[in-house]
């Protein structure tokens, strides 16, 4: 099964102004983030304390919804 991380990658796009792309850009830089996880509250808890980079936790909301919806 794809993890999170694997599924946001797909939405990188360094030109783009979107605020997914821009999380997914911003991801792919953050050594820390949990690669392997599948598991919103470990994802949301990680992104609270350390992920500066993201303005709003409804971008990894929104984000997290396309990837359950990428699994049917």
């Amino acid at each position: 099964m794809k993890s999170f991380y694997q599924y946001l990658m797909t939405e990188r796009n360094p030109k783009s102004t979107e605020a997914v792309a821009q999380f997914a850009n911003n991801a792919f830089y953050d050594q820390s983030f949990p690669k392997q996880s599948t598991d919103y509250d470990e994802i949301s808890e990680y992104l609270e304390e350390n992920a500066s980079y993201l303005p709003s936790m409804t971008i990894f909301d929104d984000a997290w919804m396309d990837f359950q919806n990428s699994k049917h």
